[in-house]
């Protein structure tokens, strides 16, 4: 076969082997895609579910029986190179698995896709698949691990991918697509706040980027500054905020569509703390303060789930929350020993300025009753305690949501693999909490320190609430598969999962 009939020999088969039109040819993220030919430098990936279907007329005899002989010696993924084409054929045989972990097998193996193109320079590619879900789970995969963050970098060409389209050849439909593009945009951006140092993103600047975010996604923002914030006696953030040189913010978000399913709001509070020290109980440095830009990721995961959930479209109305602010040991900051009256009027004794992210949220989470909310889903990046209990493995949450809604949550951590651990939430915890000389104090001891922070935090609260602590997942130190190295996004694809379940069981439902 010549080379200038492999495109087209590849291009009749897909469209035999999976009964698609052209025009059925889809692009995701800001990759522009043309018609499918033998480009240079170009990619086909081939999904297979089973080495016992190799798809016919795509792939010489020769070709053929050296991907047999590579399954056979185990090996799950064949490289080819066709002169001008790279061809990947990936190999996801594990139906026997539950079909959540089935989506992340592929998602990795779409990471490994794109490492391997980049070391080859390959600019375009089209992904070949026969089952829908795992198509789209390996795009995934492969546009997330395509992220960097190159911005201070004086060597960005480089340094930056080369890859610029991406096809997909699949039975997906047109808003599969275009929610896995709105997806993974949405995770890019929450990972650049993330990744951002506090040199740039100071408080101000975490509100303006979420102004940006409302106008590039179609959503309401208002900014709060810090004479607003004094005026709504914020005391917990006005605390914390006390040793900085730059002021708070407290920016609410919302989207609200005239087509929303739920007639009371959603509402997301994010941790807006752009940089922490420890403040006074000042953190050691190595492997500690070092990364503390990521402390913000709770915000992070607000900001960005509204800019998806409106640019999806999405029929739900939900409202964002972030108090911001950075933590730092000026000579008028907070000390372990003051007592704070917070905005509900509850006095705290503070006995760690570390413990500062409780603090801030705890006004917010006040605030957010005066919405009336259908239930309050809180993420920070709030305890070591819970690092250390699961690691970078999934999301310690708590709360006081209904087993219904707690398990949709927990469904949608399994389907895009955002995994929930949920600690007790047992009232003898606020126990601890107990302070001789204020109502409460913001530690709770040596013991479950994840979940008294979490009951902490509900003591402000009058509603359904989730307390959701990516303390571990938020920050990689290493590559991480499709979460990459750095911030990982965690938390805006478990979001825009749980709510697009929302909007279509209650769409079902009318």
């Amino acid at each position: 076969m010549r080379r200038a009939d492999i495109g087209r020999g590849l291009n009749i088969a897909l469209l035999v082997l999976l009964n698609f039109t052209p025009s059925k040819l889809q692009v995701l993220m800001h990759i522009t895609i043309k018609r499918h030919t033998a480009a240079p430098r170009e990619g086909t990936v081939i999904l297979l579910t089973s080495d016992k279907t190799l798809p016919a007329g795509i792939l010489s005899s020769k070709e053929a029986a050296y991907v047999a002989k590579e399954f056979v010696a185990k090996q799950k993924t064949v490289h080819l190179n066709q002169l001008d084409r790279q061809v990947y054929i990936q190999l996801l045989d594990a139906t026997e698995k539950p079909l959540h972990q089935q989506l992340e097998i592929a998602r990795k193996a779409g990471a490994a896709t794109t490492a391997r193109m980049q070391t080859l320079k390959v600019e375009s590619a089209v992904i070949m698949g026969s089952d829908n879900a795992l198509a789209l789970a390996f795009a995934e995969g492969l546009l997330l691990s395509c992220y960097q963050f190159l911005k201070y970098r004086t060597s960005k060409e480089k340094e930056s991918s080369k890859f610029k389209q991406l096809g997909i050849y699949a039975p997906v439909n047109e808003k599969d697509i275009q929610l896995l593009k709105v997806k993974v945009d949405a995770t890019w951006r929450a990972r650049t706040l993330v990744n951002e140092p506090q040199s740039f993103l100071t408080a101000s600047e975490l509100a303006r980027q979420f102004q940006k975010m409302g106008k590039e996604g179609g959503f309401k923002v208002e900014v709060w500054n810090k004479v607003k914030i004094k005026a709504m006696k914020m005391g917990g953030l006005l605390a914390v905020n006390q040793g900085s040189i730059e002021p708070p913010t407290y920016t609410i978000m919302e989207y609200k569509p005239k087509n929303a399913v739920n007639k009371k709001p959603y509402i997301l509070v994010g941790k807006g703390v752009v940089y922490d020290t420890g403040g006074m109980s000042l953190k050691p440095t190595p492997n500690s303060m070092d990364f503390m830009k990521c402390d913000m990721a709770g915000g992070a995961v607000v900001g960005a789930t509204l800019y998806a959930l409106a640019k999806a479209e999405l029929p739900v109305h939900v409202i964002g929350l972030v108090p911001a602010t950075d933590n730092r040991p000026d000579g008028n900051a907070y000390v372990p020993g003051d007592v704070i009256t917070m905005m509900s009027g509850k006095t705290v004794e503070v006995l760690n300025t570390d413990a500062e992210g409780r603090l801030l949220l705890a006004d917010a989470l006040y605030h957010a009753q005066k919405y009336k909310p259908e239930a309050v889903f809180e993420f920070s990046t709030l305890t070591g305690a819970a690092s250390a209990a699961i690691g970078q493995y999934g999301i310690v949450c708590m709360g006081t949501v209904s087993d219904e809604l707690r398990n949709a949550l927990k469904t949608a951590g399994d389907n895009v693999y955002e995994r929930l651990a949920e600690f007790p939430f047992w009232e003898e915890y606020d126990e601890l909490l107990k302070s001789d000389i204020a109502d409460i104090k913001n530690i709770g001891g040596a013991i479950g320190g994840a979940i008294t922070a979490g009951r902490f935090l509900a003591g402000f609260t009058t509603y359904p609430y989730m307390h959701f602590d990516i303390a571990g997942p938020a920050f990689s130190k290493s590559n991480d598969s499709y979460r990459g190295k750095n911030g990982t996004g965690i938390g805006v694809r478990l979001m825009v999962e749980y709510f697009t379940g929302i909007a279509n069981v209650k769409k079902n439902k009318k």
